[in-house]
């Protein structure tokens, strides 16, 4: 990893908004379609599965360009455990964006489900079909997204706590930049 400089890179914002508005609609379209049996489900599903594999790539390119760029040090007086929460919640971010999708995935190929996407790209199963395997994806694939929504919440509540109590550069280094 290269040093940080006192800003984000171009690329590491825009690639911070785009997954941040996609991984928002996920969740809120994952509610939806746990949330309906009317004819939108289908509809709710199709793009459900292809905002996935979006996310899945873009947060693996994001953590290439996280793993080449760096970051911005955090504050000097921030307090050690809040900077180990940071880290640790960055950590989590990841972990998530790239192990929820491949374990929806895992999910529906254990269901004997195909995985296509918009424009008809089938992408191949990853598990043998499995019902004690699907269900017990399901599971995790729906405990996770609502600790994905916690940690979502947390994440825009420490970004407010930086731009309105601290009043640091933190918020500005992912918005417009300090270069």
């Amino acid at each position: 990893m290269t040093a940080a400089s006192g800003s984000f890179s171009l690329l590491q914002r825009l690639l911070h908004w785009v997954m941040a508005i996609c991984i928002l609609a996920m969740l809120f379209i994952g509610v939806a379609m746990v949330r309906t049996i009317g004819p939108d489900y289908l509809s709710l599903i199709s793009i459900h599965k292809s905002l996935g594999v979006a996310i899945l790539v873009l947060a693996l390119l994001r953590l290439a360009v996280r793993l080449r760029k760096g970051a911005p040090a955090l504050p000097y007086d921030l307090p050690a455990p809040v900077k180990l929460a940071a880290y640790l919640s960055h950590l989590a971010f990841y972990l998530l964006m790239i192990g929820m999708p491949l374990i929806g995935w895992a999910m529906m190929s254990a269901a004997g489900y195909p995985i296509v996407l918009a424009g008809g790209l089938r992408l191949p199963a990853i598990l043998p079909a499995s019902r004690e395997m699907h269900a017990l994806l399901w599971d995790a694939h729906f405990y996770l997204a609502m600790a994905f929504f916690a940690l979502v919440l947390v994440h825009i509540a420490a970004a407010l706590f930086h731009l309105l109590v601290r009043r640091d550069e933190v918020f500005k280094q992912m918005t417009v930049g300090t270069e």
